[in-house]
């Protein structure tokens, strides 16, 4: 049972789930190439090779197939179970990406799950752990936030 303070609707959960996943996966990896994949260690990436990995989003009932592929995370359409599949509430990954809450004290609040091959779940949360990643700002992707920053780059210099 998740415990989180804030779920999505289960109406927009089930509108959501509509929405095919491969685009989804497209967009996701494309954050996470822009995030990490150059601050991976030559001997995370090689554990990575051959592996596929899943990120549920439970209320939203998303998912995200993807592995890491030439040098970069790839989306993939994954229709048998992953190697690692990690699940959470929006919410809770949003918590996680800002780190204002430390995914030890999800887990064991039953609010964030790994599924799978224990080792590489381990691999992927140190990993996740060691590297120093900007902490996820919100304020920007406000719509007064956006309208500023096009007025901005469209005001003559």
């Amino acid at each position: 049972m998740n415990t989180s303070p804030y779920l999505l609707p289960p109406p927009v959960g089930q509108l959501l789930s509509r929405l095919p996943g491969y685009p989804g996966s497209l967009l996701f990896v494309t954050g996470l190439n822009l995030a990490l994949s150059r601050n991976l260690a030559p001997d995370v990436t090689q554990m990575l090779l051959g592996k596929k990995l899943r990120l549920r989003v439970t209320d939203a009932q998303w998912t995200f197939d993807f592995e890491w592929l030439n040098g970069r995370f790839s989306a993939c359409q994954n229709k048998v179970a992953a190697d690692l599949t990690i699940s959470a509430s929006a919410y809770d990954f949003v918590l996680l990406a800002r780190r204002q809450e430390d995914p030890d004290t999800l887990f064991f609040s039953r609010r964030l799950s790994m599924e799978g091959d224990t080792e590489l779940g381990l691999l992927v949360k140190n990993t996740l752990d060691a590297i120093e990643l900007p902490v996820l700002n919100l304020e920007q992707f406000k719509p007064a936030q956006l309208l500023a920053r096009i007025r901005a780059r469209r005001a003559p210099h």
